[in-house]
């Protein structure tokens, strides 16, 4: 964070047809200092009018908490990726032998090991809709860093490892979605900042 920042605030707008081409999103990043902010709204303004309601989040509470993430697999060596499916292959099996309706499904690295579902500060980013493409700042071309990512939901069928314990047992929809956002077709928007300088262009990739 530049001069001495510690607050970061993303908006973003609730119509595509503000964005750079006309047809995207438009996202906006400012860095504050929280000392400075003074009056702060307990209930922040609604849009007057927006070009699509899965922008608007629903007001809903936040408990964040710290968990590991890991490298997408598809960016992973070629050796690490062959004993990952090795393992995976090997609980399987063990699950098959056991046939017990009791028995947890086998968790897989994909889903239930290296990125987690939901909204995220840094970490690393899945890359399960597009191949992996190199992230580089348009500016200085350094590789860039994740900052955030906004997913449509919390956890969902192939993720159900992360679910919170309060919602054992409930389908995704509409417990999965508190907030009411969508990315995309019901994607995650991941936001990409140039590690060397701020000031630079950050950029975005919807999986």
């Amino acid at each position: 964070m530049p001069d001495g920042c510690d607050l970061l605030q993303v908006f973003r707008c609730p119509f595509d047809a503000h964005g750079p081409s006309g047809s995207e999103m438009l996202l906006d990043l400012r860095r504050r200092r929280s000392w400075e902010v003074t009056d702060v709204l307990t209930a922040p303004p609604r849009p007057q009018a927006v070009g699509y309601e899965g922008y608007v989040p629903e007001p809903c509470a936040v408990h964040p908490e710290q968990v590991a993430t890991y490298p997408f697999a598809g960016l992973l060596p070629d050796d690490l990726c062959a004993r990952i499916d090795a393992w995976e292959e090997a609980l399987e099996e063990e699950a098959e032998r056991s046939a017990d309706e009791d028995t947890a499904a086998p968790v897989g690295y994909q889903y239930d090991l290296s990125i987690p579902p939901g909204r995220r500060v840094g970490g690393f980013a899945s890359r399960h809709a597009t191949d992996p493409y190199p992230m580089d700042c348009p500016t200085c071309a350094t590789p860039m860093r994740l900052l955030l990512t906004v997913d449509s939901t919390e956890w969902d069928g192939g993720s159900g490892s992360w679910r919170p314990l309060e919602e054992d047992g409930l389908p995704p929809h509409p417990f999965a979605t508190p907030t009411e956002v969508t990315v995309g077709r019901s994607g995650e928007l991941n936001v990409f900042v140039c590690p060397d300088d701020p000031d630079h262009p950050h950029r975005l990739s919807i999986q």
